[in-house]
């Protein structure tokens, strides 16, 4: 055979090789555009979270015709609401309750409690949302934590054809399988609870404080537990923070102290701001009376000796002294006498690693939607009036993907539980196409009776009377409820 009857036969060989791979390569393309999910409405919504507001979420889609799938990480409905069970709401039961979650129970028999009463933590997961969870049925499962949500095919850098793929949610079941789920939209409800804010006032840790964390605690402690009470009882204990749920801890501290067991309990209340006419709240003329009740209680702690407070500090370091004992260093220098325990309930943040991929538009500053961070920014405004706002606040660049809840309050500290009611009611309504509906946002929150402004952070030129001169005035809407979790991290 001649060298150019190799060279042809070697060529043609090689083109036969690649028009196979060509083939090939044709067919697999071809088998993954038939084999991935289709973009249909019949996806379900999925929720991520259990809780007040993922529940209600999972009801209005249902009223709607809209197939929801709740993804809860923990065993049962309301599993963060639990970690607070022993805290008294200061809201009503005829306000904590969703009106299509009510619709939805009332053909099991479920009958609501006493709309005058307050319900604790435990009594509203126990008596309102696992029965609304088991109504639901197997469009809620518990044990499976969202570890990922990404459009399918598409990372965040991609555009091409993006609004027309289908979430993909990535999930870990508490055996540790893996599954991937398809969604037509997204409610993230999945709150703040897990991750709390640190002592350090620069939003990081302070020096020590993690060290220091067999002493630290970031909930309110249940003072009914006999372990719990004897780890407080006769101590002294420092609370940081300055709202509902220092507030809380305060009052838990002073009865405990007037106990027979209590003898020696003390009180270190740290604030990073001054006290002023609305430190303690609206008193008497917050329109929610027991959240004003919670900030008188807290008032009178320290009027009657059983917490000193200290004003204008900003923990930086946290040490040992000998005892074992811990010393807070603030910023300035100061440090403050040694305490056995620290209470840290300075609020919340959301957890966003899990949607990293997805195209969200959030506040700098709060890490809210940033059409909704205006109306809740505490640096405007340190009253609990809230603007009514629903799914066009509610948006992101992402189309169908929403943060819902707390965690669309992000660091904001003034979430009322309605407000979460009335964010999904209108999601439900704009997901069904009825955008009318979905605009027609009918809510009125209760004032707290502070307005004022520097919300966070004390302005030397306001006045002395806590007025820094901000407006909290709500327009005019439609009252249809109030809603309010208890001192979990906010008001």
């Amino acid at each position: 055979m001649s060298m150019l009857t190799l060279v042809e036969s070697s060529v043609m060989l090689a083109l036969q090789v690649i028009d196979r791979r060509r083939n090939s390569e044709e067919s697999t393309v071809n088998a993954s555009v038939t084999t991935d999910p289709p973009v249909t409405t019949d996806l379900p919504v999925v929720v991520i979270g259990a809780g007040p507001v993922g529940l209600a979420a999972a009801a209005h889609l249902v009223d709607r015709g809209l197939t929801p799938l709740v993804l809860e990480a923990g065993p049962v409905a309301g599993a963060a609401v639990r970690e607070w069970a022993h805290v008294r709401l200061f809201s009503t039961w005829g306000e904590v309750t969703d009106p299509a979650a009510e619709k939805l129970l009332a053909p099991t028999g479920w009958v609501k409690p006493d709309g005058a009463a307050y319900p604790s933590g435990g009594d509203w997961a126990e008596r309102y949302l696992q029965p609304l969870a088991d109504v639901l049925g197997e469009r809620v499962r518990f044990g499976v934590t969202v570890t990922g949500v990404s459009r399918a095919g598409r990372d965040r850098i991609v555009d091409a054809d993006r609004e027309a793929q289908p979430f993909v949610v990535h999930v870990t079941h508490a055996d540790g399988a893996e599954e991937r789920l398809f969604a037509r939209a997204v409610i993230d409800a999945s709150g703040t609870w897990t991750t709390p804010s640190p002592a350090g006032a620069g939003g990081l840790p302070a020096l020590g404080e993690k060290a220091a964390s067999d002493r630290i605690t970031y909930r309110v402690p249940d003072l009914k537990d006999p372990a719990v009470r004897a780890r407080y009882a006769g101590k002294r204990t420092a609370v940081i923070g300055s709202g509902a749920s220092a507030f809380t801890a305060l009052a838990y501290l002073a009865d405990l102290a007037k106990s027979d067991d209590g003898t020696g309990t003390e009180g270190v209340w740290i604030l990073r701001r001054g006290i002023s006419g609305s430190t303690f709240g609206g008193g008497s003329a917050d329109q929610l009376p027991a959240r004003g009740a919670l900030g008188l209680a807290a008032k009178a702690a320290v009027d009657e000796g059983h917490a000193d407070a200290v004003t204008g500090f900003r923990t930086d370091v946290i040490e040992r002294d000998s005892d074992g004992r811990l010393v807070l260093v603030g910023e300035d220098g100061r440090r403050l006498a040694p305490v056995d325990e620290v209470i840290v309930l300075t609020g919340f943040r959301p957890d966003l690693s899990f949607l990293s991929e997805l195209r969200l538009g959030l506040d700098e500053r709060l890490q809210a939607p940033v059409e909704l961070a205006p109306l809740i920014d505490p640096n405007q405004h340190s009253c609990g009036t809230v603007y009514p706002h629903g799914v066009n606040e509610l948006s992101h660049p992402e189309k169908d993907v929403y943060l819902v809840g707390m965690k669309s309050y992000g660091r904001a500290p003034t979430f009322l539980a309605m407000t979460g009611y009335e964010q999904v009611r209108s999601i439900a309504a704009a997901l069904a196409g009825d955008q009318e509906a979905a605009e027609r946002v009918e809510l009125t929150l209760p004032e707290t009776g502070v307005c004022g402004g520097a919300g966070l952070f004390d302005d030397p030129a306001a006045a002395q009377d806590g007025d820094g001169g901000g407006c909290c005035a709500a327009p005019t809407a439609l009252r249809i409820g109030l809603g309010a979790p208890a001192g979990s991290g906010g008001c």
